[in-house]
C-alpha cells in the first residue's frame, strides 16, 4: 500500500503562463488581480497566452483602450463581452472556460466572489481542459481583492515615473508559492520583472 501513496519521483510543475521572470500563473485555474493595476496585468497575461483571449466587464465597458494595449498586447485578439450584473459575468466566465475555447478568459468585476462560484470556474476549467486547450480564469477585482479559493492572488499597483513604466506585483497569496513582490518594467525591450523584498 505504501507504494501506492509514496513515489521517488519529482513533482512535476503544473504549466503555467509566465507572463515575465519569475511571476508565473498555473494554467487551467482561476487567479485574481486586484489593485490600480490589475489591469495592466492582464494584458500582460494576455500577452503570455497564446489565441483568442475573452474579456468579460459590466456596462460601459472594459474601458480597455486598444491604442493604449498595443504596446502590451495584441488588441486584435480580444473579444469584449458585456453582461450587467455580475453574476451573469460570472456564468459567461464559467461557460467560456467550460469550452476549453480560450488559453484566457478575464472577468471584470465589482467585487469578490465567495467559495461557490469560484469552485464552479475551478470546475469548469477542468472540464474545459478535457476539451481542447487549458484554459486559465482571471478575476479582475478593486481594492485589496479576496476572493476566496483562488488559486493565486496578485496586488498590483503602478509605480510610473515620467522616464518609466513600472509597476509593482505582489503575491498575496497562492495554493503552491509564498507571498513575494515583484519590480515590473515595460520598456522597448519588452517586459522584464525583478524581485524586490516582500
Amino acid at each position: 500500500m505504501t507504494d501506492l501513496l509514496l513515489s521517488r519521483k519529482p513533482l512535476k510543475a503544473a504549466p503555467a503562463l509566465t507572463v515575465a521572470g519569475d511571476i508565473a500563473l498555473t494554467e487551467g485555474r482561476v487567479h485574481e488581480a486586484c489593485g490600480l493595476g490589475r489591469f495592466a496585468f492582464a494584458a500582460f497575461l494576455a500577452r503570455a497566452a497564446q489565441g483568442p483571449v475573452i474579456w468579460i466587464s459590466g456596462p460601459g465597458g472594459s474601458g480597455m483602450n486598444p491604442d493604449g494595449m498595443a504596446p502590451f498586447c495584441d488588441p486584435g485578439r480580444f473579444l469584449f463581452v458585456t453582461a450587467r450584473r455580475p453574476i451573469d459575468r460570472l456564468w459567461a466566465l464559467e461557460e467560456t472556460l467550460r469550452a476549453g475555447a480560450v488559453a484566457l478568459a478575464v472577468a471584470d468585476l465589482d467585487e469578490a466572489p465567495g467559495l461557490t462560484p469560484v469552485r464552479r470556474l475551478h470546475l469548469a476549467a477542468e472540464t474545459g481542459a478535457e476539451m481542447r486547450q487549458r484554459p486559465t480564469g482571471l478575476l479582475l477585482t478593486p481594492g485589496e481583492g479576496g476572493a476566496a479559493g483562488v488559486e493565486s492572488r496578485w496586488h498590483v499597483s503602478p509605480d510610473h515615473a515620467p522616464s518609466r513604466a513600472r509597476w509593482t506585483a505582489r503575491r498575496v497569496r497562492a495554493r503552491m508559492a509564498p507571498p513575494a513582490a515583484f519590480s515590473l518594467r515595460h520598456d522597448e525591450t519588452g517586459l522584464s520583472a525583478a524581485p524586490i523584498p516582500v
